[in-house]
């Protein structure tokens, strides 16, 4: 099965939908016959029964409805599971199951977002793409047992473009056999600067096989001119940017954000997005590399920082699990280090 099925010269732009309800919003989508991304989120079943909101399974009905539309891929909903629930509700072998539940065109791995508003500080963003390579090699294990490895998507994660490029080394295996990437916390990413939109694409496109291609979640339309400079490495983008400005409209003419309504928006703003893809090529000047933060001077905080070193390194192995690290383990593990680099 052929999960790309894109032209070489193109990009590709996928609808994010909120839902796979039977409604006007949905029958729009199959008469657009555009290829489509759904949340493992939108596909979730929420109890209160026990007074608070415990997730309870996949609503796989939802997806008899999809069965019309030009193609249909799976997106693993990290962003919204870090900000609204703290981490993913569901483990590894619940999401492999509901990627085993439709011919998904690709399904993406679960991986640790890194945008500001949940990766605080450097240390965190390197901590949560430790747990993005393991959740990767996790998800491929298991995609291999239930014979859906072809259909899956690893995603890497970064905050600088050198993050990237370390998140795809450590993943080599995974993605010398993959012919698409995801590259995750984009869309919040400005376009320009040294750790912008462009500067990750263009980092990538120089590190990575020649083969592989790109699909870039949630980009805001206005990056596209830039990106179709990068129509070689670059297979697809997605948003569900048309939800905002629906709702925008909607509070506006003080009306129903009813799916019809959505719907308008969403043509009218993939007919934008079709038309910037038509735009010339927009280049960015040059910008210059940025170098990586020297090791601590101060003894005690370099131990601190081998230690997390040596943790991130265990946590990709399996040997040990991120769930387990503990700011008091941190300093623990930094005492014995401090220690030893004292009496050594």
């Amino acid at each position: 099965m052929n999960i790309h099925g894109v032209n070489p010269a193109s990009i590709t732009v996928m609808v994010g939908l909120p839902h796979l309800s039977d409604g006007a919003l949905l029958r729009r989508a199959r008469e657009m016959q555009q290829p489509v991304l759904i949340s493992a989120n939108a596909l979730s079943r929420w109890s209160k029964r026990r007074g608070w909101r415990q997730w309870m399974g996949w609503a796989t009905d939802r997806l008899d409805n999809a069965r019309e539309l030009h193609s249909l891929s799976l997106d693993s909903a990290g962003f919204s599971a870090m900000v609204t629930y703290s981490g993913y509700p569901w483990t590894v072998d619940d999401y492999i199951r509901l990627a085993a539940a439709f011919p998904f065109r690709w399904w993406a791995s679960l991986d640790y977002c890194v945008e500001h508003q949940v990766a605080a500080d450097r240390e965190e963003v390197l901590d949560r793409i430790s747990r993005t390579v393991r959740a990767n090699i996790e998800c491929r294990l298991r995609a291999a047992d239930r014979g859906i490895d072809r259909t899956f998507m690893p995603v890497i994660q970064g905050r600088a473009p050198s993050d990237y490029e370390r998140c795809a080394d450590a993943l080599s295996f995974t993605i010398d056999h993959a012919k698409l990437v995801g590259v995750g916390s984009m869309c919040r990413r400005a376009i320009h600067g040294p750790e912008g939109l462009v500067a990750v694409v263009d980092h990538l496109d120089r590190a990575l096989p020649p083969r592989t291609r790109l699909h870039l979640f949630g980009v805001k339309g206005d990056a596209i001119p830039y990106l179709n400079a990068y129509r070689h490495r670059v297979a697809s983008i997605d948003s569900q940017a048309y939800g905002v400005s629906a709702r925008a409209a909607a509070y506006r003419q003080r009306r129903s954000k009813s799916d019809a309504f959505v719907a308008d928006h969403m043509a009218h703003w993939l007919g934008v997005q079709r038309a910037r893809l038509r735009q010339p090529t927009r280049r960015l000047p040059f910008q210059p590399m940025v170098l990586p933060a020297l090791e601590p001077d101060n003894p005690w905080e370099a131990a601190i920082a081998q230690a997390r070193r040596e943790m991130r390194d265990l946590i990709e192995s399996g040997d040990l699990d991120h769930d387990e690290v503990t700011a008091l383990w941190v300093e623990q593990w930094a005492a014995d280090i401090y220690r030893a680099q004292r009496e050594g």
